[in-house]
């Protein structure tokens, strides 16, 4: 029997899933004269029925969270029956086609462990001359262990979202929670900021992709990282530090930590936009961080890529180079997933449980 999506504001029907994962969609539209539902990179034109009620059921999707857009009469809009998300550079809609149970569980709500808190934090950026805002993670312990200190993972989003999206898409504060119950991965603060990368690249005239979301670096570096530790117990020195993050966040994460390995020890990108030419000058690349393997390998303690099997091949290439020249790093591959959420919450399953070990 089909059943209301997870994803769907509360007391709603619609939208429901299907046990072979297709959605089925319904929205009263009395004056409409055509409506769409665009999911997946496929549009689903909805059929009109008793007093203006549109409907329409997808073929099957693949399983994780998806964005998706209701198009009325040649307007995009979002569900209103669904919860609403930022991604793609506005608020939409999303709906969750779930795995199964047992495939789920590493980010699924577990009733019977200790659990974590997500506060969302403001402060004044003297660069930008305005407020910021953060979220934070602290680990279960964190209330209850007041003299105990925390090493800090940085964690980004991609390009048209923002500093919710790890923890209302990505689930991170159960996929941290469960980790650390089963002893996998240490307590640790994670910290989720705006990489000034929430619009689509090509909004603003002239802007060139060494420029897009590049303003991030000095705000973390001078201004993000000192927040956090002086407002929360945390460990400080780069073998205290991670940063990783999805598709644009991981060229981020690439551009500041290869820029400042005295600050950080830990390297994950999850479907990165990296741009690693396979005619690389090793001497150049990333300011010649990898022209003297033992050097690197001896900054950076653990080194990470992932990405979904339906991505292609860049991050294997990518990580094959890097090894090639004597670099230490971690490949990744998530099974039957594209550049999409479900791709990005296994990253950081596989990731953190190597940050922080001794």
């Amino acid at each position: 029997m089909p059943r209301p999506a997870s994803t769907n504001v509360r007391g709603n029907k619609y939208p429901m899933v299907t046990p072979d994962g297709r959605a089925m969609f319904s929205v009263r539209a009395p004056q409409a004269k055509e409506v769409v539902v665009d999911i997946c990179n496929k549009k689903y034109k909805m059929t009109r029925g008793f007093m203006g009620e549109w409907t329409v059921t997808t073929d099957p999707l693949v399983v994780g969270f998806h964005y998706y857009f209701l198009n009325i009469d040649g307007v995009a809009v979002a569900d209103p029956m669904s919860d609403s998300f930022y991604g793609c550079g506005v608020m939409t809609s999303g709906i969750e086609i779930p795995e199964s149970a047992s495939d789920a569980a590493y980010y699924t709500y577990d009733k019977s462990i200790p659990h974590g808190q997500v506060r969302e934090c403001h402060y004044w950026s003297e660069k930008e001359q305005s407020m910021r805002r953060c979220f934070v993670y602290t680990p279960a312990e964190y209330e209850t262990k007041k003299n105990a200190k925390y090493p800090v993972l940085y964690l980004q989003h991609g390009m048209g979202e923002d500093e919710r999206g790890w923890h209302q898409q990505g689930k991170m504060a159960e996929i941290l929670d469960n980790s650390i119950a089963a002893g996998k991965s240490v307590p640790m603060i994670v910290v989720m900021d705006y990489g000034n990368c929430g619009y689509i690249f090509g909004k603003l005239r002239g802007e060139t992709r060494d420029q897009f979301g590049a303003s991030f670096g000095p705000v973390l570096i001078d201004e993000v990282i000192p927040y956090i530790e002086s407002h929360f117990r945390v460990k400080t020195g780069k073998d205290n530090r991670a940063m990783a993050g999805l598709s644009w966040g991981g060229k981020q994460t690439f551009d500041i930590t290869l820029a400042n390995l005295d600050k950080f020890s830990y390297i994950g990108a999850f479907s990165g936009a990296l741009f690693i030419s396979p005619n690389a000058d090793f001497n150049t690349l990333y300011g010649g961080v990898f022209a003297d393997a033992d050097k690197f390998n001896k900054q950076c303690k653990y080194l990470f890529m992932g990405i979904g099997t339906e991505e292609g091949d860049g991050a294997k290439n990518a990580v094959n180079l890097l090894r090639s020249h004597g670099i230490n790093a971690v490949y990744y591959e998530s099974q039957g997933t594209a550049h999409e959420w479900l791709t990005w919450r296994r990253c950081l399953n596989e990731f953190i449980p190597h940050l922080f070990k001794k």
